[in-house]
């Protein structure tokens, strides 16, 4: 792989990153239940310098230090307050085991906000830390940071809020010569395994029913009190749609607005939808290729040559020689067609990273396959341990796993039908919380909205967005073009985002500007696309 490519391929897995909210991957790897990390992480990189002690700042009750806010990778650091306010794990026993809710706060502008309701953001997964996804969409908050607080509230079983980690092992360093597809046994005994381990480990010092949506929506509420603000402002990205919209259910009058991008409905069983939006989101991706005459005549059909090498690798996986992106050193391991599944789903989130597919396909159908091995292999050290397993169990256990379903249609797809066994199989021995009757009922309300979703989108497409806001009457929903999942920081997004905060009308946005923003272009060789 020449140097060229390796940056291009960095670059374009930054991009995808940006909008990595939903699941990492696909089950039979164990994808959305393998990031390993370290305990304390993100707060090491939240914690202020040694030496002298730091000025304290106060905001309501809530006492804070400065702190930098950090991310893995892929954006610069944000200067914040950090504090941390404790709330009882179980809300039937005040004085049971305490969370310290660990929470940053972005200060408006230079002299202070000018207005008294601040915006929380609230980070997607289900798992992932507020507090460290932020640095990644910040810029899109410039605008509404100079007149309101941005506050950031690691959700109960991630970042610095007694985070819920499980690590596993990487089955791919055994993926050598004799490794083969795994069968649905296999993989239905390493996921029912996984998930023991994880419960036993995490039950030592959490009780695992206390870390669902409802829990969060009501530390949100903690924590705007001990802000002492009347209303907040709730932005959810991705999961974050499904705790704002519980939030604005149960606390309407502490609601002033919500900004959903790329919404999650309240309908939503979550897994149901994974194989068919996938399907619907690469169908329109690779469709941009048969629009680019370089691409249509040098790289063929995308989506033909796709099912030709899953067909390959489940018959025979190949043994590939690949050079390590990151390390630069040369492996060999079997290309296994989950692997290939699950590169497809996650690049297919930024169509900037997917436009890189067209051409690996065409490599792949010659018989070079190193492209999307070092590919997949570059995508897998870099998420690894975004997502808490133990809180996004613990919440999709709770509120979905009830109404999963197979569907027989989605055996002819990329993912398959696996994913509903597989979840099934973890939740039957992961402890369930309580779910308020009307928890999947569709948010009815007043508020003020604006919803926003990516014609690209695999995870939550536009449909979704659709559906929403019929139960709004003041919301309005925006599909930006050419764009997949967390659509905040496109184009002029953050400017109409930032009006929308400041009128709290999303009917007087003026959103032609969104119209300027253009299809990103397959790549047509490894110096990029046509010019």
């Amino acid at each position: 792989m020449s140097r060229k490519l390796k940056f291009a391929l960095m670059l374009s897995l930054i991009a995808a990153l940006s909008g990595y909210r939903y699941y990492r991957t696909h089950p039979a790897t164990d994808a959305q239940l393998a990031p390993t990390s370290v305990a304390g992480t993100a707060l090491a990189r939240q914690r202020p310098p040694t030496g002298a002690a730091a000025p304290v700042r106060r905001f309501g009750r809530i006492a804070f230090t400065p702190c930098t806010l950090a991310p893995q990778m892929g954006a610069a650091g944000v200067e914040a307050q950090c504090g941390s306010l404790r709330v009882a794990e179980n809300p039937a026993l005040p004085k049971g085991r305490q969370i310290a809710l660990h929470i940053a706060w972005v200060a408006a502008g230079d002299t202070g906000p000018t207005e008294p309701d601040p915006v929380f953001m609230l980070a997607g997964g289900p798992g992932q830390s507020a507090t460290e996804s932020y640095p990644q969409v910040a810029a899109a908050f410039r605008d509404v940071q100079k007149k309101r607080d941005i506050i950031l509230v690691d959700q109960r079983g991630t970042g610095g809020s007694n985070p819920l980690l499980c690590e596993e092992p990487d089955d791919s360093k055994d993926a050598g010569a004799e490794a083969a597809t795994p069968t649905d046994a296999e993989r239905e005994t390493k996921a029912l395994a996984f998930a023991e381990r994880c419960r036993d480990t995490l039950s030592r010092r959490a009780d695992l029913r206390f870390y669902t949506t409802t829990d969060a929506i009501a530390d949100l509420e903690a924590v705007r009190s001990a802000l002492g603000v009347a209303t907040i402002n709730l932005v959810g990205i991705s999961y974050g749609t499904r705790v704002a919209q519980q939030y604005a259910r149960r606390y309407p009058r502490s609601t002033r607005a919500l900004v959903l991008d790329s919404v999650a409905p309240n309908t939503l069983i979550l897994g149901n939808d994974f194989a068919r939006n996938l399907e619907q989101a690469l169908d329109l991706q690779f469709g941009e290729c048969a629009k680019t005459p370089t691409c249509a005549r040098d790289l063929g059909n995308p989506r033909s040559r796709l099912d030709a090498l899953m067909a390959t690798l489940k018959a025979d996986p190949p043994l590939v020689r690949y050079r390590d992106a990151s390390t630069d050193q040369v492996h060999e391991e079997r290309l296994l067609p989950e692997r290939v599944a699950g590169l497809m789903r996650m690049y297919a989130y930024a169509p900037l990273a997917s436009s890189l597919l067209p051409l690996q396909l065409k490599e792949a159908s010659e018989g070079r396959y190193d492209g999307l091995m070092a590919l997949a292999k570059m995508l897998d050290s870099q998420v690894s341990g975004q997502m808490m397993i133990g809180m996004q169990l613990s919440v999709i256990c709770s509120e979905d796993a009830y109404g999963l379903k197979a569907n027989a249609a989605d055996a002819a797809t990329l993912l398959g039908s696996q994913f509903a066994d597989y979840i099934a199989t973890q939740c039957k021995v992961w402890p369930r919380g309580a779910m308020p009757a009307d928890f999947h009922a569709p948010l009815r309300s007043r508020v003020p909205a604006l919803v926003m979703s990516g014609e690209f989108d695999p995870v939550t497409p536009p449909r979704y967005g659709d559906e929403v806001v019929r139960t709004l009457p003041n919301g309005r929903h925006l599909i930006v073009r050419g764009q997949g999942h967390n659509v905040i920081g496109s184009g002029c997004m953050p400017k109409l985002f930032a009006q929308f905060i400041d009128s709290a009308n999303a009917r007087t946005l003026d959103a032609r500007c969104l119209d300027a923003l253009p299809y990103t272009p397959p790549f047509t060789t490894f110096n990029g696309w046509e010019p």
